[in-house]
């Protein structure tokens, strides 16, 4: 079993993490329980932020929030001093919660409100990232409203497809995503952003995919973009101080996932943007990237308590747990695959293969299939390893199920940094039609 960050086999034999017994933290906490190895996300921030440093090259590097936002992890973020990348009011909100410093939020989303935009100009946020020609237009009107400027990135669609499952992927052609760089929409949009009085446009922002194994597909997209950026140098006179690459970086699953060290995907993204500025005799841009998943991926671990188990002779042993696809839809949506031990009994050897089952009325909800244990009992405690990404963040009330609660560990000590929903949270705002409506 390959264990993350700080994660280890104590000597009762129980997983531990953060130097803190994850039975313990089951015990303290309730089940199911997300639990975060702060160190370990603090290692991958350091690994992004200080390879630029290294190689003396000017850089933001955004924590990507929609992997998994909470204020806790926006001061962590904060603390690291890296940029933050929103994409709701409701992120935007929590950053401004958080106390985090404005100037360094970047806007992004296809479709932000008008409330939304106000709301970024109001805190005077660093920079708002214009995905289409209404956003062009409602930004501007916004912005002559409030009578204030904003700085802006473009995003644009090299036409680089990732390798990576279609449901995440968003940096080819066919996208909801962007600008196209290549029939025109991209130079239209720059050159109403660059008449706009408005409107200060700092560079161009592209992302090609989710859970990106290699660096080629960055490289390309940046040589596509580096083509234009010749283009416009000379029809508009027009330079980028900024070129954001996004995100993407892949983090390690199963065995099966291979992710390069995050310095080497920021040291190659350098050496190929130096390359087309020399090649084209540009300004070296600012380089802007966009880690979430590979941040607080590996980071996070759910507990689960086991429950149930149904034998179906000489097919499959079913085992359910008490939580499922209302704390982790990931495997009902894009068929993810977990890694899991037995936190209880991490040293014993395993005995036989069995499914992994959650406790929602849907017979997708199965959280790992035909994964190697030792023979689960009922109270055994299950630790699903990398569920950081997109697990909270997508938690959801199906079957009136509370969301779990979320605790970082660091250094022997456990911090709960979102507190666990209670069946009142659940009808906070459900209205009665037995009772009279006021208006």
């Amino acid at each position: 079993m390959y264990f993350h960050g700080t994660s280890k086999v104590n000597a009762r034999g129980h997983l531990e993490i953060g130097g803190l017994d994850t039975v313990e933290l089951a015990e303290q906490f309730g089940t199911p329980l997300y639990v975060y190895d702060v160190a370990l996300i603090r290692e991958r921030a350091r690994g992004f932020k200080q390879t630029f440093e290294n190689l003396g090259v000017t850089a933001q590097v955004a924590y990507a929030s929609k992997a998994f936002s909470s204020i806790g992890m926006v001061q962590l973020v904060d603390e690291e001093g890296l940029s933050l990348d929103v994409v709701s009011g409701g992120e935007l909100y929590t950053a401004i919660a958080a106390k985090f410093p404005v100037e360094r939020i970047h806007f992004h989303g296809n479709n932000k409100s008008k409330e939304e935009l106000e709301m970024a100009l109001k805190y005077k946020i660093g920079c708002i990232v214009v995905d289409n020609f209404y956003e062009l237009e409602l930004l501007e009107s916004v912005c002559e409203s409030m009578d204030t400027n904003t700085k802006i990135l473009l995003r644009v669609t090299p036409g680089v497809e990732a390798h990576t499952h279609e449901y995440i992927t968003t940096g080819q052609a066919d996208s909801k995503f962007g600008f196209d760089l290549q029939n025109g929409q991209a130079e239209k949009a720059l050159t109403i952003a660059l008449a706009s009085s408005r409107m200060e446009v700092l560079g161009l922002h592209c992302h090609i995919g989710s859970q990106i194994f290699e660096t080629a597909g960055f490289l390309i997209a940046a040589q596509k973009i580096f083509e234009k950026l010749n283009e416009w140098k000379e029809s508009l006179a027009f330079e980028s101080e900024v070129l954001n690459l996004g995100g993407g970086f892949g983090i390690r699953y199963t065995n099966e996932d291979q992710p390069l060290p995050a310095a080497q995907y920021v040291a190659e993204i350098i050496e190929e943007v130096q390359k087309q500025v020399e090649k084209y005799a540009m300004n070296m841009p600012e380089i802007w990237i966009e880690p979430g998943r590979s941040l607080v991926g590996d980071a996070g671990t759910t507990l689960y308590k086991v429950g149930s188990r149904k034998e179906v002779p000489n097919i499959r042993q079913y085992v359910a747990v008490d939580g499922g696809m209302s704390d982790n839809i990931r495997p009902a949506l894009y068929q993810a695959k977990y890694e899991a031990v037995l936190a209880n009994r991490a040293l014993e050897t395993t005995c036989e293969t069995v499914s992994i089952a959650g406790k929602c009325c849907e017979s997708g909800d199965m959280l790992i299939w035909d994964i190697p244990l030792p023979k689960p009992g009922s109270d055994d405690l299950l630790a699903v390893f990398c569920t950081g990404a997109y697990g909270y963040a997508m938690a959801n009330n199906y079957n009136r199920i509370p969301r779990p609660p979320v605790v970082f560990v660091e250094n022997g000590q456990a911090k709960l940094v979102v507190k666990r929903e209670t069946y009142e949270d659940l009808i906070r705002m459900d209205l009665s039609i037995k009772e009279k409506i006021n208006n």
